[in-house]
């Protein structure tokens, strides 16, 4: 007999055992998305030694993010005019196959390719995990969730190392890829058989040039933050050709957006002040997130000696500081209704977090570091879950998958960013100071590649106080490239107007840029 989940008992507080179990569902398929490129890492060097095309290697990372920043829009579409559920099975679907294939693969092109079958795959398990939880839970119970996601990213992100080692060094790189197929399969499989949301049917067609010129659009901007100042100079023709390329599609898109029946991004979303200031926000704490997952461990292991095969656990202070307060921010939320206070406050500890870190030297012991991170990490768990929440309460519900998929392609592309910016910052402070210290030459051979403390241990005393220094130095500026760039977050959320969330209570009428506080059909799962 089916049962009807309604917005009004789960507000109450009922919990039915479909709702567990989704959620479960959900939970893990976020997981298999974020894990994946945190167990490949450690798995890189030992899979190039087999196959060969060090190269090539980049491309291993590159063609999965391409593949899953240009698919997320798509997806969110998808999902808003054929139904939930059917996208997200496909989502995974796609992501096994490309799994599965990857492990198999016998060659570095083969195994590029096959990553980028994965990459499709992924860009709809996390739009589809964040439209599903808008569908099914009213944004003022949302916040009871929040604690979950943060829990899940903060697993991936520091058990993803150390499992890939583990998986790599006893049963072989292949099972890197493996061990997504029993876990996507136990989603699959519960996600079949409890979750049912009404079938829907598209009223239009398919917007495939908008998609088309979004998809050129977003590849574009990733392969300029990823290839500018590292495989090719930024003056270079190359990277010039690829900014023409990317502000003409941009152009070309918003363009056929206003001629499309059914947008791939709809435009009307951006009227939304909130939803407007969200993406902004989001793209700032990408940009501020993997930038510090990036550039804190380098730190760690290059100046204060700590062992590069616990990487994910130097993040530990940042990643239980975001998960603590994504759950506490959160409860308030649901308790309370308010949420604007969270991106302040959010913004506050980011920026405040980013400066203190820019200030570490190689006189900075592992504490203070930690205090620095656990500050950042408080900054990114007031927004982490916040920025979708409310991104999602400020579009209607036929609009839901669209404004998740937004919401994580401004978050990836800031991250992009981040790591591009921050990146070439980094190496460019790290060789002056490393030239000033020892001269070109020997300045040259030693900052070639990111040395570990083992390597470290073994050059003369005096190349590696200055190549300390040197990593110091550019921790120094990335952060305080970061800190500002914060800033611009701190002051938007300003900005951000305190809609009522829906199933808060009655409506409050809506904004004047569109935000609506006005209940929406809410969709049902049974079992």
């Amino acid at each position: 007999m089916a049962e009807n989940i309604k917005t009004a008992e789960i507000s109450e507080g009922v919990k039915p055992r479909s709702v567990r179990v989704v959620l479960m569902a959900l939970m893990i398929a976020m997981l298999l998305a974020m894990l994946d490129n945190m167990i490949i890492g450690t798995a890189m060097p030992t899979i190039v030694g087999e196959l060969g095309g060090l190269e090539h290697l980049s491309w291993v990372v590159t063609a999965y993010t391409l593949a899953t920043a240009a698919s997320t829009p798509i997806w969110g579409k998808l999902g808003d005019m054929y139904g939930r559920k059917g996208s997200f099975l496909t989502s995974i679907v796609i992501f096994l196959i490309g799994s599965a294939l990857s492990g198999m693969a016998q060659d570095m092109g083969q195994l590029i390719g096959f990553r980028a079958i994965q990459g499709l795959g992924a860009g709809g398990l996390m739009v589809g995990v964040m439209a599903i939880i808008g569908d099914l839970i009213p944004p003022r119970e949302r916040g009871k969730y929040q604690g979950m996601m943060a829990g899940v990213m903060a697993l991936a992100m520091i058990g993803g190392p150390l499992v890939g080692g583990t998986i790599t060094d006893h049963m072989g790189w292949r099972w890197s890829f493996y061990i997504n197929l029993p876990l996507g399969a136990v989603a699959l499989a519960m996600v079949s058989a409890v979750l049912h949301l009404p079938k829907k049917k598209a009223q239009g067609k398919i917007d495939y040039l908008g998609a088309a010129l979004l998809t050129v659009a977003i590849t574009s901007t990733v392969l300029v933050t990823t290839w500018g100042g590292t495989e090719y100079a930024w003056g270079s023709g190359e990277i010039i050709g690829l900014i023409i390329v990317g502000v003409v599609s941009i152009a070309g898109f918003l363009f056929a957006e206003t001629k499309a029946a059914e947008p791939v991004m709809p435009l009307h979303i951006f009227r939304s002040r909130n939803f407007t200031l969200m993406s902004v926000i989001g793209f700032l704490v990408g940009f501020a997130m993997f930038g510090g997952v990036l550039y804190l461990p380098l730190f760690q292991q290059s100046v204060q000696g700590a062992s590069a095969t616990n990487s994910g656990l130097l993040l530990l202070p940042m990643l239980l500081s975001m998960m603590v307060v994504s759950l506490i921010a959160g409860r308030v939320t649901t308790s309370s209704g308010k949420y604007k206070v969270f991106p302040i406050v959010g913004g506050a500890f980011m920026v405040v977090g980013l400066f203190l870190l820019a200030q570490m030297d190689t006189e900075t012991s592992r504490l203070m570091s930690g205090v620095y991170m656990a500050i950042l990490g408080a900054g990114l768990g007031f927004l982490m879950q916040i920025t979708m929440l409310v991104a999602q309460n400020s579009v209607d519900m036929k609009d839901m998958g669209v404004a998740s998929s937004s919401a994580t392609l401004f978050r990836t592309l800031g991250g992009s960013f981040g790591v591009a910016l921050m990146g070439s910052l980094f190496t460019s402070r790290v060789t002056d100071t490393m030239s000033e210290r020892l001269g070109p030459q020997a300045a040259g051979a030693a900052g070639a590649a990111r040395l570990d403390a083992a390597s470290l241990a073994k050059l003369p005393e005096a190349v590696r106080d200055a190549y300390q220094h040197a990593v110091a130095a550019g921790t120094h500026s990335a952060f305080l490239l970061g800190a500002a760039i914060a800033v611009l977050g701190f002051v938007a959320a300003w900005f951000v107007k305190e809609v009522p969330l829906r199933g808060a209570g009655p409506a409050q009428g809506a904004d004047a840029g569109g935000d609506k506080a006005a209940q929406a059909p809410q969709e049902s799962f049974s079992h």
